[in-house]
């Protein structure tokens, strides 16, 4: 049970990760960007490739992968996304959806469809046991560094956020771009920090997800549910709510394929659903937030 529960929060620490630049750019630049599971792909490819092919020690991939999805962000940001910013967000879903799939289809083509693992440094791979009967709990070496990394991004986040000239210019580029333009903020450049950062933390996602979950073309796809409900759940005004709603999630997830496995994913649905009917903003949204 115990062990259950660890695996359930350290997959939920995952999640978290890798929904936490969606909810980043949804709730700070008001911008549906499912595409998001495509950087998420990139940094799990970055890391495979730079591992595999080239030798390269995994730590030192984690800020690599992180860095490369970082400029690839900027770089559509400046050139797609930007135009964007002021369209429905009917607009906004169609053409992130569209880039998806040809992120998809492309990333088919150069690294073929078959499902890609990369081999973990042997300390990374060990396993502990502590207790005994039903209060005995094994933990594994890479998901205590997988709740590791997450706690560290978390808490460095919300300071940046909270606690630092640049959250409150972004707060301010958000709320009223024309008069934070006007009061002598850069507008465009807070968001494209924004959404490169949001891009990177998805990089860094997937790459730590690649020995956990695997990694092959269809990954955007078969996790962007997973992402909308860390948001739609969790609420995107703040960190603690994605951080929250990819715990519950997480360890509903675990818990449920392990003791009702015929129903498999169905109980994060019927949690999202229930948290939803009793808090329709998310648990961590304010009332009233447009």
């Amino acid at each position: 049970m115990l062990t259950l529960l660890f695996d359930g929060v350290a997959y939920g620490m995952l999640l978290f990760v890798l929904a936490l630049g969606l909810a980043v750019t949804m709730g700070l630049m008001n911008f549906i960007n499912l595409a998001h599971g495509a950087f998420a792909m990139a940094g799990g490819y970055v890391l495979v490739v730079l591992m595999q092919r080239w030798g390269v020690p995994f730590l030192a991939c984690l800020p690599i992968a992180f860095v490369v999805t970082a400029a690839a962000g900027a770089l559509l940001e400046r050139t797609l996304y930007r135009p964007m910013y002021g369209k429905p967000h009917l607009d906004q879903v169609l053409f992130s959806i569209g880039l998806t799939f040809m992120a998809v289809a492309a990333c088919d083509y150069v690294m073929g469809s078959s499902q890609v693992n990369v081999q973990t440094p042997e300390w990374l791979r060990q396993r502990f046991e502590f207790g005994s009967g039903a209060l005995s709990i094994g933990m594994g070496a890479y998901r205590l560094f997988i709740i590791a990394v997450c706690v560290a991004l978390a808490l460095g986040l919300q300071a940046i956020l909270v606690g630092t000239r640049f959250g409150s210019r972004l707060r301010a580029a958000v709320d009223d771009p024309r008069v934070a333009a006007g009061l002598g903020i850069p507008v465009n450049t807070v968001f494209l920090l924004t959404f490169a950062t949001g891009s990177g933390l998805a990089g860094l996602g997937g790459a730590l997800g690649v020995d956990v979950l695997g990694m092959d073309p269809a990954f955007p796809l078969k996790f962007m549910v997973y992402f909308l409900i860390v948001c739609a759940v969790g609420g995107t005004s703040s960190i603690t709510g994605p951080l929250v709603a990819a715990l519950l999630l997480g360890i509903a997830d675990v818990m449920g394929k392990y003791y009702l496995p015929k129903l498999g994913a169905f109980i994060v649905y019927v949690l999202m659903i229930v948290i939803l009917l009793w808090r329709p903003q998310g648990l961590f949204s304010r009332e009233g937030k447009k």
